[in-house]
């Protein structure tokens, strides 16, 4: 008989009920590692950002209660709005208490950027102005230089996954040419579908990528010390660093 999790199993909490990013995740990772995930139902504003915590520890003793190796809170947003020192200091504790490894997409997104060799990055999002000025002071918190932070589509956040990736990929296009300093291309959450977009822009703008969903699984991989690269996903997945 088979192990399906014999590479590591990890308790994933997904900040919506979405369709199609639990899919992409499975499809980014090895075989041998298992995903238990749960959800919460974050419609996209700041309060419920902000209200969402206590629903993460909530879900966090959950999968903890499933021998889990590793606990990943997904979503970036409601860990930016408290502030990369409170996330940090807030995770810090929830280890302690849980006895299990736990790491945030922001913090997964901090360690990604550091891996590829960027500092100065144009940053993509689907949200507005305010948040993204939030994501932005995030990010200089933890000592990065996010030339832009912008919001590309002008679509409700429940529906952000029906915005065609070639819209993504022209904006995206037009921002570095506003940003030519730019050393990565930082797209916030995987709700856009946009992992077909990865390569094209890595290789006609000269810079890597940072997406959500293979810098969840170049993370998941590290923490499990697993090391599998899968082309097709940008550099970060193919090298490994």
């Amino acid at each position: 008989m088979s192990y399906s999790s014999y590479r590591g199993t990890v308790g994933l909490i997904r900040p919506t009920m979405r369709p199609g990013v639990l899919e992409d995740l499975v499809r980014a990772l090895p075989e041998g590692i298992c995903l238990i995930p749960v959800f919460n139902d974050v419609r996209g504003a700041r309060e419920e950002f902000e209200s969402a915590i206590p629903l993460y520890r909530e879900r966090a003793e959950e999968v903890a209660r499933q021998d889990v190796d590793l606990i990943f809170l997904s979503g970036a947003p409601p860990f930016m709005v408290l502030g990369h020192d409170h996330e940090g200091e807030l995770m810090e504790t929830w280890e302690k208490e849980l006895g299990i490894p736990v790491v945030t997409s922001a913090m997964n997104q901090i360690e990604a950027l550091q891996a590829l060799g960027a500092r100065k990055f144009y940053g993509a999002t689907y949200f507005g102005d305010e948040l993204n000025e939030i994501f932005a002071n995030y990010f200089m918190s933890a000592g990065f230089e996010p030339l832009a932070m912008e919001g590309l589509t002008d679509v409700p956040f429940t529906r952000v996954q029906e915005v065609s990736s070639h819209v993504v990929y022209a904006n995206i296009k037009k921002g570095i040419r506003r940003h030519p300093d730019a050393e990565a291309i930082y797209m916030l959450g995987p709700a856009w579908r946009t992992l077909d977009i990865i390569e094209p822009l890595e290789q006609d703008l000269g810079i890597p990528v940072v997406h959500a969903t293979p810098a969840q699984s170049w993370l998941i991989q590290k923490r499990l010390r697993v090391r599998q690269p899968m082309p097709g996903l940008g550099r970060l997945l193919a090298e490994m660093p």
